[in-house]
């Protein structure tokens, strides 16, 4: 575990000169907090800006963050370093994968603060699963990319399918079909009832059913390409 925390302070340290991943984090609880605030609209539903933005940032920020920090130092030969300096493979994914997660979730906190503070427990609770699942999507491009550009070519096809298909599904019924087997719609789903009492065993379902893929993905990248 010390390793893991020495890789956990080094990316803390790196984030303000890697834009790519410094913007994931703040964009979209900035711009939460500013279309909360700034437009009302009669008829709008209750908290559609936390609700949406949330969602995008699930399958976005994580996937992007955790994708361009292992792409960029594979690329830049400092796992090879790493790797002579004792630290495993597991180690320093694991590094990583609880930084960006952490950072994620700073993120989903304040994105809670217009949340009723009933609500607060569930939305956080749905965001950090959804998170860990998105964090592993985008550690398995990372792994799989042999340096930044592939990772990019690979990771932004991905993202935009998995944040853009639950907006899209709420006016069309046909992305909605198609849209409903991926974990970031049900998390959706879920944050329309924001209810424990509310879940459905098709959502949790649909969530394992993401998350073994997504761990199964991630194990298959890394036989294949390892962190060389």
């Amino acid at each position: 575990m010390h390793n893991v925390g020495v890789i956990f302070k080094k990316q803390l340290k790196d984030t303000l000169k890697n834009k790519t991943v410094l913007i994931q984090f703040i964009m979209f609880p900035a711009m939460t907090l500013l279309m909360e605030n700034a437009v009302k609209i009669p008829d709008m539903p209750e908290l559609f800006f936390t609700k949406l933005f949330s969602v995008m940032f699930l399958g976005m920020a994580p996937i992007t963050s955790a994708a361009a920090i292992i792409s960029e130092e594979k690329e830049k030969n400092t796992l090879r370093v790493l790797t002579m300096a004792n630290v495993k493979a597991w180690e320093y994914l694991l590094g990583v994968g609880l930084y960006v997660w952490t950072l994620c979730m700073a993120g989903a906190g304040i994105m809670a603060t217009g949340l009723p503070a009933s609500d607060i427990p569930f939305y956080l609770g749905i965001m950090a699963a959804g998170l860990v699942i998105s964090v592993v999507i985008g550690a398995c491009i990372g792994v799989f990319s042999a340096n930044q550009m592939s990772a990019t070519s690979l990771f932004v096809p991905v993202m935009m399918v998995f944040s853009f298909s639950p907006m899209l599904a709420m006016f069309n019924d046909k992305i909605e079909k198609v849209a409903r087997i991926f974990y970031t719609q049900q998390l959706r789903v879920l944050m329309n009832q924001m209810s424990f009492e509310g879940i459905k065993t098709e959502s949790i379902l649909i969530l394992v059913v993401n998350a073994v893929l997504a761990v199964v993905l991630f194990f298959a990248a890394f036989r294949k390409k390892g962190l060389e």
